[in-house]
């Protein structure tokens, strides 16, 4: 698919039987108890007349990148309140003024608005940059702060240009290399912050001096990802150093993040979406299916964290719906056929959507992260995730 030029968007659910009445239900039913449901299921709480913010359940603080993914799906829903409500609290309370992070915004904040820290994490800033752009294109641009294609365009001149002219900080992209940063200044990667399908648009509608960049960081992000995902059984780690291996140093917190865990489950669901809307393949595009063929259609073979090659550590996922959601959103990959062959690529793709078809959302306190992951999947497999131009 190449819905940027085509405007065509895969409705994946059609395409394994489901009716348009189950999909506009499950979608309506599923937006409702995210944003509005019982304390013990939402993620989204209103502040005050005009502001809200959503929780990371299994840490009760909010999260930058949390924040971008409530924008994001709100734009996409058409929930112009909600969406204005997410961002007044972020400029309020997360975004930082002065010092090194000054333009960057606090990657966590407690609930009632006060930093944890004073660091930003990269996948939010491109998350905001792009939801903003997305709402100046289908709301209009408002006032101040509701002026979102200004506010998109100096957040990613800040993600590029930071310690430029005696200005304090570190840039979030590597100028060499064009890769997003861990964290501003690190010699190394997220392999899911890579977003090529982000960078495309921030190629049109960045600053003009920076298109050029925005572009060749698409190419470099996808190129990356050929590297980084292994090519029988797909899986990615979590932090990877620029030539796409494992980032195998333990971090300050005492922990490594060189397996296929939490982090890496959504570089499935990106390929997935990069491909949908600009349909370039630079090697990425069969990684989806090569990790649904070695994780299988069984349930319990997705319960345990992996080394990158496969071999399994005595580790439980504590994402499981993240996972399958994310790789089922990677389906978007697959051309649809026949199904006639049941070994065929597409019979897998969907024997994966029809799992996370009949999956519900995750309840309890670690709801959060599974439970974004579902809706952007729900959005994605309908044919509702979507370019605003």
């Amino acid at each position: 698919m190449r819905a940027f030029y085509t405007g065509e968007y895969r409705n994946v659910f059609a395409e394994i039987g489901k009716s348009p009445e189950e999909i506009r239900k499950k979608i309506e039913e599923t937006v409702h108890t995210f944003f509005y449901g019982s304390e013990e299921e939402r993620i989204y709480h209103e502040v005050g007349d005009d502001m809200g913010y959503l929780e990371d359940t299994g840490n009760h603080d909010a999260r930058t990148e949390g924040m971008s993914y409530g924008m994001m799906m709100c734009v996409q829903l058409d929930m112009k309140q909600e969406f204005d409500r997410i961002w007044k609290w972020t400029k309020t309370y997360m975004w930082m003024e002065d010092g090194e992070n000054e333009g960057y915004f606090a990657w966590s904040c407690q609930t009632n608005g006060e930093k944890n820290a004073y660091g930003p994490a990269p996948d939010g800033e491109e998350y905001f940059a792009m939801a903003l752009f997305f709402a100046s294109h289908r709301w209009g641009d408002g006032e101040g702060i509701f002026h979102y294609s200004r506010e998109a365009r100096n957040i990613l001149r800040a993600c590029l240009h930071k310690g430029e002219n005696g200005r304090p900080g570190h840039p979030m992209w590597n100028r060499e290399n064009k890769q997003i940063l861990f964290v501003p200044g690190s010699p190394f990667t997220d392999p899911s912050y890579h977003l090529p399908h982000y960078y495309e648009l921030f190629a049109l509608w960045a600053d003009e001096e920076d298109r050029e960049f925005w572009k060749q960081a698409a190419d470099a992000s996808r190129a990356y990802l050929v590297k980084a995902c292994h090519p029988v059984t797909g899986m990615n780690p979590e932090y990877g150093n620029f030539d796409g291996t494992p980032m195998d140093q333990i971090m300050p917190w005492g922990e490594q993040h060189h397996q296929f865990y939490s982090d890496a489950y959504r570089t499935a669901a990106n390929i997935g979406l990069d491909y949908e809307w600009f349909g370039e393949d630079a090697g990425q595009c069969r990684t989806p299916l090569h990790l649904m063929r070695f994780l299988g259609t069984d349930l319990e073979a997705a319960r345990c964290v992996f080394e990158v090659d496969g071999t399994p550590v005595e580790k439980n996922v504590l994402h499981p719906l993240g996972l399958l959601a994310t790789t089922a959103q990677g389906t978007l990959t697959v051309a649809q056929d026949d199904r006639s062959d049941p070994e065929s690529d597409w019979s897998m793709a969907a024997r994966w959507v029809e799992w996370f078809w009949n999956q519900p959302l995750r309840k309890g306190g670690r709801r959060y992260y599974d439970n974004c992951l579902y809706l952007f999947a729900l959005l994605a497999l309908s044919g509702n995730y979507r370019i605003w131009k």
